[in-house]
């Protein structure tokens, strides 16, 4: 059994403990992000099995699920079957001594346990309860399950992503989970400030659904000012040209002629300087109304000569540009690795595991995430519960109660 002891957490948010009820996705990014600003996070799975993601069989890294490893670094980890009294008093306990407590069960869920807000706030006022759900709490599909899928459908997402004439098509990732996740991460550390303030906890609630519809921004600014819905449109943009991935001979370059200046200077490093007084092209409401055919001159140009020539071309003119690259040529970028963004632990089981870095930097914090492995099944139970006051004598009760599951146990 491997410890972790909270001590040796650093970063903004060291000192602060959290208890991660959550699961899969949305949940476990939050936790994760929390993890990486220095949060003792402690994740509480159920029993049996722990989180579902633990399931998930394709592809496993030596016989662990990379879908959980991904998302469950610098966690701690104990599993309690909250169908006993016994475990809910242990989950009790933590509350009493902790700052925030995540969730993404159905509405309702932990309520029905005897563990829902109303309760847990009274053993602990400053508590910072978050949820995540499919839809929020509220309204008439408060009581509805949540999935990324749904909630990219629901929000219009699916409406107008992928190629014109083509059926419906999702984000290529799970962009309702991971910004649920993103959203609630920022609603408690707004909910952290304001205790600080106040010493007051609440609820911080977001859901699938409202991440989902987040994500609209300009297709919703098209809406609200004309009345009409967004349709596909590949990877060009709705309100400028040109703006999109573009042909070459060994693959696709994106060019980002989002203002008139970069235009004239793409027209230019094209050798066709014509286009910036052509009828069609001359201003962004004329490239957008012509949108295909200026599509094709471009490519008429570009689709003859390399990714690399055209990047130097487009650098030399300071022309924004650069190639869609394949995910293992994202992550094995020199940019990619020199901001920190791919990060390594070792797994007792698992080995060597990689995992997506921390997306925000602290100059106070230059090493904010250190990269503890994701936790075996209770793994740390006994860290866990010894400095919630426990006993060795108490906590053997508890696991052979099966209240708290065994970190010895072969999982």
């Amino acid at each position: 059994m491997s410890s972790s002891k909270s001590s040796s957490r650093t970063g903004p948010l060291h000192g602060i403990k959290v208890l991660e009820l959550a699961q899969i996705m949305a949940g476990p990014t939050c936790g994760m992000m929390l993890a990486d600003m220095g949060a003792d996070v402690i994740k509480v799975e159920k029993l049996p099995g722990g989180d579902d993601s633990r399931g998930y069989k394709e592809p496993l890294l030596n016989g662990v699920s990379a879908p959980f490893l991904v998302l469950n670094r610098n966690k701690r980890g104990i599993a309690l079957n909250l169908k006993l009294d016994s475990a809910k008093a242990v989950l009790k306990r933590m509350v009493a001594g902790s700052d925030v407590l995540t969730e993404n069960y159905r509405k309702s869920t932990l309520e029905k346990l005897g563990l829902g807000y109303g309760v847990l706030s009274k053993i602990n006022p400053r508590l910072i309860y978050c949820a995540v759900s499919g839809y929020g709490r509220t309204g008439p599909m408060a009581d509805a399950p949540g999935f990324d899928l749904i909630a990219q459908g629901f929000s219009g997402l699916m409406s107008f992503t992928g190629h014109p004439n083509m059926p419906p098509a999702k984000t290529g990732n799970s962009i309702a989970d991971i910004n649920a996740g993103i959203l609630a991460a920022v609603g408690v550390c707004a909910a952290l400030v304001e205790r600080a303030q106040t010493g007051k906890g609440q609820v911080v609630e977001t859901s699938l659904m409202e991440a989902a519809i987040q994500q609209t921004y300009w297709q919703a600014a098209v809406f609200f000012a004309t009345g009409l819905s967004a349709t596909p449109l590949g990877s060009s943009h709705p309100l400028t040209a040109p703006y999109q991935a573009f042909a070459c001979s060994d693959g696709y370059i994106n060019i980002g002629g989002a203002n008139q200046a970069n235009w004239e200077r793409i027209a230019d490093a094209l050798g066709h300087s014509e286009w910036k007084s052509d009828k069609r092209f001359k201003t962004n409401t004329d490239r957008m109304a012509n949108l295909d055919a200026l599509v094709h001159e471009i490519e008429s140009v570009t689709r003859f000569q390399t990714i690399a020539h055209w990047q130097g071309v487009f650098d030399a003119a300071g022309i924004p540009a650069g190639s869609v690259h394949t995910l293992k040529q994202a992550l094995t970028h020199e940019q990619t690795l020199a901001r920190g963004m791919v990060v390594t632990s070792q797994h007792a089981k698992a080995g060597n595991v990689q995992g997506i870095g921390h997306p925000i930097k602290f100059s106070n914090h230059p090493h904010v995430q250190q990269s503890s492995p994701p936790p075996m099944l209770s793994e740390h139970a006994f860290d866990v519960l010894s400095e919630f006051h426990y006993s060795k004598a108490e906590i053997d009760a508890l696991i052979s109660e099966g209240a708290v599951a065994s970190p010895d146990a072969d999982h």
